[in-house]
């Protein structure tokens, strides 16, 4: 008993870090410590959460890639073909565009990857190192615009189904603008298809367009087709395909307990279509939360078989919320049906796909604008690969040069003389060069 008095003071005078076994991160279990309480955390389950754990397509992944380096090199172009002086920039000019376009490397060095698009020269009397489009370049954007105004009268009906789709049947000219290359109109489309076709649309203001007329009979959404589809080769139920969607799930997708129950009763379950005007679905009520959810992806889904390529950036979605009375969050609501949308994360931008659209990288069923630009983006990909041919081409311009031809096979120099003789001996049809001597 005298010992432990002894010893007593010792203890309550010492400080913590003297015992180190009373350190509950040296020592986590023992009798000192197990009073410490760890509640046991549940793991937060979001839109980022599911973005980082989402099953990753590669084919659409790198389609967006290549995307971005096309998308950078019709920038480059659009800057060049602004410039008033000729068809040719300097080098030393287009090295100030670099973070105009989003570039991380010299512009020099992007330039030679993609020998098929640019060519660079020197200035035959500036002798600086100069840079232009190839003519096959050329011809495809020329080509692209050429079949986008072809197809006017399409895209008039996708500017139509978009207004349908609204609440008040009207749509900011800012919002169409965004999509207007996704949308397959041409640059100009305020005034070659809004105020072109005013029996369609009309201009409030001047950034507000209003469908004049409803036409029914365009009011059909694509999924329909697939359903009667459906119906018809499978030989379903219309219980089982009214209100059901195409799914196509990743390769790897983890299918949990219970989980095909599920989807089977969020396919029988019915909902506003995107083209129907009723009373809109009330939240509190029994099952209104999903249906006002499904909803929202039955219009998503309208919206982008809309498009040409049948994708868009996640944030041009934003614009379109408050006409389509979308009141819940795009993105989560994308990530939680992955069977039916794809988010890409690359090129700086988060790209939605449809995912029943494509097949290994590749549209399905093709357009012609969609065709057009897929050989834009073929000739973007050949990089370095099959330069014979330009070398080839370098070669015959400069020997027509050293003959005194032009390189677009025009006269040679001196050919205007045989006009002249030409027209002086039918003008003396009976003089001899010996009388013209004279």
């Amino acid at each position: 008993m005298r010992a432990l008095y002894r010893v007593r003071p010792i203890i309550l005078h010492s400080t913590p870090s003297s015992f180190p076994f009373t350190d509950p991160q040296k020592c986590p279990f023992g009798p000192f410590n197990s009073f410490t309480q760890k509640r046991f955390k549940k793991p937060v389950i979001s839109a980022r959460t599911r973005l980082e754990d989402r099953v990753r397509d590669p084919n659409l992944d790198k389609l967006i890639t290549h995307l971005k380096k096309l998308k950078t090199i019709l920038n480059l172009q659009q800057l060049m073909s602004n410039k008033k002086r000729g068809p040719f920039v300097s080098l030393q000019l287009m090295s100030r565009w670099k973070n105009i376009v989003g570039l991380n490397v010299n512009i020099g060095t992007f330039i030679n990857k993609y020998p098929h698009v640019f060519e660079v020269f020197k200035h035959p009397i500036r002798r600086n190192l100069c840079c232009r489009v190839r003519q096959k370049m050329k011809a495809l954007i020329e080509e692209e615009e050429r079949v986008v105004k072809e197809c006017e009268l399409e895209a008039v009906q996708r500017v139509k189904k978009l207004l349908m789709m609204s609440v008040n049947g009207t749509l900011g000219v800012h919002a169409l603008r965004l999509i207007r290359r996704e949308l397959g109109v041409p640059e100009d489309f305020r005034d070659s298809v809004l105020a072109k076709y005013n029996a369609d649309f009309r201009l409030v203001g001047l950034e507000i367009v209003e469908l004049v007329d409803k036409d029914e009979s365009v009011g059909v959404a694509k999924v329909e087709f697939w359903r009667e589809k459906e119906y018809r080769e499978k030989w379903l139920s219309e219980f089982e395909t009214k209100y059901a969607f195409p799914i196509n799930f990743p390769t790897g997708f983890k299918k949990e307990a219970g989980f095909r129950d599920k989807l089977k009763t969020w396919q029988r379950l019915p909902y506003l279509k995107p083209y129907e005007r009723k009373e809109v679905v009330k939240v509190r009520t029994c099952g209104g939360i999903e249906q006002f959810e499904k909803r929202a992806v039955g219009i998503l889904h309208e919206f982008l078989s809309l498009m040409v390529e049948n994708k868009v950036e996640v944030e041009r979605l934003a614009h379109f919320k408050r006409d389509f009375a979308i009141e819940v969050n795009v993105r989560e609501l994308l990530l939680e049906n992955p069977g039916i949308f794809y988010i890409s994360t690359k090129g700086n931008a988060q790209t939605v796909f449809l995912r029943e659209a494509y097949s290994k990288g590749h549209l399905i069923k093709p357009n012609p604008i969609y065709v057009v630009r897929r050989k834009l983006l073929d000739l973007v990909l050949q990089g370095c690969r099959s330069t014979r041919e330009l070398a080839a081409e370098k070669e015959i311009k400069e020997l027509s040069s050293s003959v005194g031809c032009t390189a677009d096979g025009g006269r040679r120099n001196g050919d205007w003389v045989i006009p002249i003789l030409e027209n002086f001996d039918n003008e003396n049809p009976d003089n001899s060069v010996s009388e013209i001597s004279k």
